[in-house]
């Protein structure tokens, strides 16, 4: 039995996603404890899964809220400095507690999300293997590939090249306050200089949610980077739909994602369109609305509104999904077969959807231009112009083979040389 510690960002996707390859190792035998602030513990759904508290002073219980109310909503330039500094907190706090309590719960090897550094860092200076795993888009940086917060697509042209190198510059400012933090860290550490995500990722084994077939073309990412597609947990394990969907007429979901959900405006462009297109709709907003909202989005046209939905099984039966251009919502939809319309709003957001474009199953919309009119159009050829579905399919075969959670714990068990205890038990039993 090998004893993994999960270091994350807190946010809902990233913590799904974690769980759902803690749960796999879990079931193979390990032990799992996830390292974070006191308010993750409470939305954490695995029974065997442990926890163990980080940032009690310095992120007390109640603090996540507003971290989570920030980043929904950075507005301009001074919020978007206030998200970062909520990143650069974050790693602080893990560099700062973490080497303490990975030692005192004895973990054994660290898997790290890309988006938080501090779980590369801790790792190397405890001398611990880790693992490094892209729930959103890859942070592994390429002269020809944008990085994943910007909108634009791939051009493999001396131009695209220079646009990237520039635009990267800009980001790196941007995000100065985060990399003195790793900076700062990585020099009290003992280890070798750095300032970037990518400079924090695993030598031993890379994962990615992305498959190969939805990201830009790549040439250097490392033998020991592998696109293992969505990190989820069985699809017999979630609910069956039950909502009444008539056959004969399309049917289109929507949703904005845990942090987005709160968009009343733009859910009721998109509910007036559908209305005007004649096509049933599903609102899943997370959450992030009251009733009375709930009641004036069914009004606009949503044929239902609802906080949460099992989203595997409505995209198994939507024509279309209208999407915030979050990475597991669209590679949900992928599997599903399912194309998308991008309404990219933050983060890698806008990656995402420029990946929708470039592989042909979808289209995306600027969501502060996504006027009812063009949202009719864009759902308009989704539905008309049976290309994009067809293109969703054949790259939702390379999603659905990819291999998911599972693969992900095997090729953990084999980077380190170890073997699954569960199965081990199984083999002499």
């Amino acid at each position: 039995m090998t004893h993994f510690a999960v270091i994350a960002p807190p946010f809902h996707s990233h913590v799904r996603a974690m769980e759902a390859l803690a749960s796999e190792l879990l079931a193979r035998g390990h032990r799992v404890t996830v390292v974070q602030q006191a308010d993750v513990a409470a939305i954490l759904r695995h029974p065997r899964l442990g926890f163990a508290q980080v940032g009690a002073g310095s992120h007390p219980p109640g603090s996540l809220r507003a971290v989570i109310d920030r980043a929904a909503r950075p507005g301009g330039p001074w919020g978007i400095r206030r998200v970062i500094a909520d990143m650069a907190s974050a790693t602080d706090m893990f560099c700062r507690e973490a080497p303490a309590v990975l030692r005192s719960i004895g973990a054994e090897c660290v898997i790290a999300d890309q988006m938080e550094p501090g779980g590369g860092l801790v790792a190397e200076y405890l001398g611990l293997p880790f693992v490094s795993v892209a729930c959103a888009l890859p942070v592994n940086r390429e002269a020809l590939v944008p990085l994943p917060v910007m909108p634009w697509r791939y051009r493999a042209t001396p131009w695209g090249e220079q646009l990237n190198l520039h635009s990267s510059g800009v980001y790196d400012r941007a995000m100065q306050a985060h990399a003195n933090v790793i900076s700062r860290h990585a020099t009290a550490f003992g280890l070798p200089p750095r300032q970037r995500l990518d400079e924090c990722l695993s030598p031993l084994l890379q994962l990615s949610q992305t498959t190969p077939g939805f990201d830009f073309p790549r040439t250097a990412l490392p033998g020991y980077f592998h696109g293992i597609g969505p990190l989820r947990s069985a699809l017999t394990d979630e609910p069956a739909m039950t909502i009444p969907v008539a056959t004969g007429r399309p049917f289109v979901f929507a949703s904005l994602g845990t942090l987005q959900g709160d968009r009343f405006g733009l859910f009721q462009r998109i509910a007036e369109a559908c209305r005007d297109l004649d096509v049933q709709l599903l609102i899943a907003h997370c959450g992030r609305l009251d009733r009375r909202q709930e009641q004036r989005l069914l009004k606009a046209g949503a044929s239902w509104v609802t906080d949460f939905a099992p989203q595997r099984a409505v995209l198994a039966r939507a024509d279309a999904v209208v999407t915030h251009a979050g990475l597991n919502t669209v590679l949900d939809a992928l599997e599903a077969g399912v194309p998308s319309l991008a309404l990219p709003i933050a983060f890698d957001q806008p990656g995402v959807a420029a990946r929708v474009v470039h592989a042909g199953v979808g289209l995306k919309l600027d969501q502060r231009l996504a006027s009812r009119r063009r949202i009719v159009q864009g759902l308009r050829r989704l539905l008309r112009e049976p290309d994009f579905a067809q293109r969703a399919r054949l790259l939702g075969d390379e999603v659905r083979a990819a291999g998911g959670a599972p693969r992900a714990a095997q090729l953990i068990e084999a980077a380190l040389g170890v073997e699954s205890p569960a199965l081990q038990r199984a083999e002499h039993g």
